[in-house]
């Protein structure tokens, strides 16, 4: 039985105030939260000891950060380190997101190496994978997606695969209001663990969660989740209202 994760990416938005103020709101609405899956919620970088404090001694909601450099510590101005995620108690990073992709140009072989990183700090990531609208169109979806798998966990053991979630992000529906149909999220999500099983062994394909994103809300989210290989939500827009990311949260599932 693969636990729900329901993931929380406020992209940049919110002031500190403005993140103690959804906490707040939200964490009442979660007291009961039931036990049966994770929520994470992954602020920037000036929330994270806020939201971090605020989730002490919460056993199934954690904090993520939304990137991550793979070196421990260096000249790299305006990077944070692996190292400063886990003194706030950073359990989760947001690796390989289409933004990151195609609005800053990380590659392949950037992202690998900080999945890698990440793995080896003991932080878990959420592996961004997805297609563009071109390539969608050009029927290149499965192919995309399989490199983009091959080359971000290609150094990644069968023994640490375990602890890697894999965040299906198809990227013309990230922010536009469009959402995959169940059919071409099934799809997508079936491919991924097709992979999986034969890159890595078929517990760990059976094991692994694979999260849906791109315009996820309270009115499609209970459809998304009853697909078989859908395993949770990475949110964004609809993460930034304490009452709706509640609504999704606490979903059936």
């Amino acid at each position: 039985m693969r636990t729900p994760i329901m993931a929380a990416n406020w992209k940049m938005h919110k002031t500190v105030p403005e993140t103690m103020a959804f906490l707040d709101t939200f964490m009442p609405l979660v007291r009961d939260l039931p036990q049966d899956r994770e929520i994470i919620i992954a602020p920037p970088f000036t929330s994270l000891e806020t939201v971090s404090r605020a989730l002490l001694g919460r056993k199934n909601i954690s904090v993520g950060a939304q990137n991550m450099h793979f070196e421990e510590q260096g000249a790299f101005t305006g990077e944070i380190s692996p190292l400063m995620l886990s003194d706030l108690r950073v359990k989760w990073v947001i690796l390989g997101h289409s933004e990151r992709r195609h609005v800053f140009g990380e590659e392949d072989e950037l992202i690998a190496k900080k999945i890698t990183s990440a793995l080896a700090h003991d932080i878990k990531p959420i592996f961004c994978i997805g297609e563009t609208l071109e390539e969608r169109e050009a029927g290149k979806t499965l192919d995309v997606l399989q490199s983009q798998l091959a080359a971000g966990l290609g150094n990644v053991s069968d023994e640490r695969m375990a602890d890697v979630v894999i965040a299906y992000e198809p990227v013309w529906a990230i922010g536009t209001g469009k959402t995959a149909t169940p059919a071409q999220a099934q799809e997508a999500h079936e491919a991924v663990r097709a992979w999986v099983s034969q890159h890595f062994n078929s517990g760990i394909a059976e094991q692994i969660r694979i999260l849906y994103g791109g315009s996820v809300k309270p009115g499609n989210v209970e459809e998304l989740m009853a697909l078989e290989d859908v395993d949770g939500a990475l949110v964004g827009g609809a993460a930034l209202d304490p009452e709706s990311f509640a609504e999704i949260a606490t979903c059936s599932i």
